[in-house]
């Protein structure tokens, strides 16, 4: 499967969503309403029908609906195939794809969700793992498979965490597990390399969003590429890693670097107002170049995005997520701020009342 849209979405008992019910026809979906009214739990939703804990990484748990506090479930029809998400008080998040249990890494195969979220807007001021979790999720879109490599190496790094808190230095007990994080995390680097060098080649020079430069760094020097590489560095690093208690390298230690192409400068000192702009650069180039190996655009979760741009670069997004063709989802807290799509997006008003959110239908 190469990508899929999601055609139906209906929650039960999700955050303020007591019953909603939605179909979709493929064209950009433009919600607005008052802050609080429930429009991200929309988004969050659509979220979590891709691998993870979703676009606010949110445990089962704090999903429930209160004060009712029975459980909360998403049915969605994605790809042509039923899916069904269901958590009881208490319980971990369940999967079924057409009504059998799977992995979440299954959700992967059907469609690829990427988004960008307020939360984000400081992704270059503040530490590396929101970095890496940006770009492994981009990782993920283009090869689905990298989510099983970095479950796999962060298992064996939590067993060979274990051996060094408990001052193991027995060699023998890290060797095994030494061989098994390099295998995997050679893979997750080749990756990880493999999607910036298809996010680079599809990046625009002259558009209205700004072109970044991106490097895979390391905190104290170049991150192990090879798996031999790797593995003489895990060996070379036990007597430091048991004074820290814990790996201190590996590709769990890689930062993305990126730098404001046009102007050559780092994207840490760049404005607000330019950081956002290169975050969505990175977001469309990311669906562009899936568009180019797929057939089809990811489907595209923009919370708030519209408020932070002026009109020429509000009527240049939305210009672009048509041209793309691929599913968008996109909030704002008034219907103006989507005036430009006009009738090519499927407008939806949230509004809240008692706790409980309901949406419908806009015509334009």
């Amino acid at each position: 499967m190469t990508g899929g849209r999601v055609a139906t979405l209906a929650l039960s008992h999700f955050r303020s969503h007591r019953r909603t019910r939605l179909t979709f026809d493929g064209r950009p979906v433009a919600v607005h309403g008052p802050n609080g009214a429930g429009k991200t739990n929309l988004l969050e939703a659509v979220s979590l029908l891709s691998p993870g804990r979703g676009m606010r990484r949110a445990q089962a748990e704090e999903i429930i609906r209160r004060p009712e506090a029975i459980g909360w479930r998403i049915a969605a029809e994605v790809a042509g195939r039923e899916v069904e998400l269901r958590a009881e008080p208490g319980q971990p998040r369940t999967t079924r794809i057409d009504g059998k249990a799977a992995p979440q890494v299954g959700l992967a195969r059907l469609a690829r969700v990427l988004w960008l979220v307020p939360a984000m807007d400081r992704l270059w001021l503040e530490g590396a793992e929101g970095r890496r979790r940006f770009l492994d999720r981009m990782t993920l879109s283009f090869l689905p498979d990298h989510a099983e490599g970095v479950l796999a190496y962060e298992k064996a790094m939590r067993d060979r965490n274990r051996l060094l808190k408990d001052g193991v230095r027995d060699g023998r007990w890290y060797d095994a597990l030494e061989v098994q994080m390099a295998r995997h995390g050679a893979g997750i680097e080749a990756r990880r390399r493999d999607a910036l060098e298809r996010l680079t080649a599809a990046q625009t020079k002259d558009g209205p969003f700004p072109a970044a430069d991106l490097a895979l760094i390391g905190p104290e020097e170049e991150v192990p590429e090879t798996e031999a590489a790797l593995l003489e560095a895990f060996g070379r690093s036990r007597p430091r890693d048991m004074a820290a208690g814990r790996t201190l390298v590996g590709p769990h230690r890689a930062d993305l670097a990126g730098r404001y192409a046009a102007k050559d400068i780092e994207a840490r000192l760049c404005s607000t107002g330019e950081q956002k702009a290169l975050l969505i650069s990175l977001i469309l180039a990311n669906a562009r170049a899936l568009r180019a190996e797929t057939g089809q655009a990811p489907i595209l979760l923009l919370d708030e995005v519209a408020a932070h741009l002026d009109a020429d670069r509000r009527a240049a997004l939305y210009e672009e997520l048509l041209t793309l063709g691929g599913q968008a989802f996109l909030t704002g807290t008034g219907p103006e701020l989507f005036a430009e799509f006009g009738p090519d997006a499927h407008h939806l008003s949230v509004t809240e009342t008692g706790g409980e959110s309901t949406v419908a239908e806009v015509s334009t």
